[in-house]
């Protein structure tokens, strides 16, 4: 990554606002999925490291992380470290028809009724007494 490019993605990083935090669960398998499926979504994301809690420093963090889901850190000031990794539309493809598959459950429907309808009910009860 060129650093025009670098500058660009800082800039439009500006407005984010984070989406993932880091605590002191340091990253698992949980945090990667989440910023894998932000990352599919979004390509650039922002996330927050609480230095209270965080076991290591931010810029580790945002190395290994990096590292793990392929993706390019931006930069990493103080607790916030930006991420960019490009989409990549054969993988998002495959991930939807995955969830598709498993999401093909069937929905029961549920009929909603109004006031009214409620109300001519109990008094059709009513008038069966």
């Amino acid at each position: 990554m060129t650093s025009k490019e670098r500058a660009r993605l800082r800039a439009k990083a500006n407005t984010l606002e984070s989406i993932i935090q880091i605590g002191k669960d340091d990253i698992g398998e949980n945090l990667i999925s989440q910023t894998d499926d932000a990352l599919d979504a979004r390509e650039l994301i922002k996330l927050r490291v609480h230095l209270d809690t965080a076991p290591e420093k931010p810029r580790e963090l945002a190395g290994k992380l990096a590292q793990a889901l392929g993706a390019d850190v931006v930069q990493v000031i103080g607790g916030v470290i930006v991420l960019y990794r490009k989409a990549d539309e054969e993988k998002i493809a495959q991930k939807r028809k995955k969830n598709a598959t498993a999401k093909t459950t069937v929905r029961k429907k549920v009929k909603i009724k109004g006031k009214r309808q409620r109300q001519r009910e109990k008094e059709a009860k009513k008038s069966l007494r």
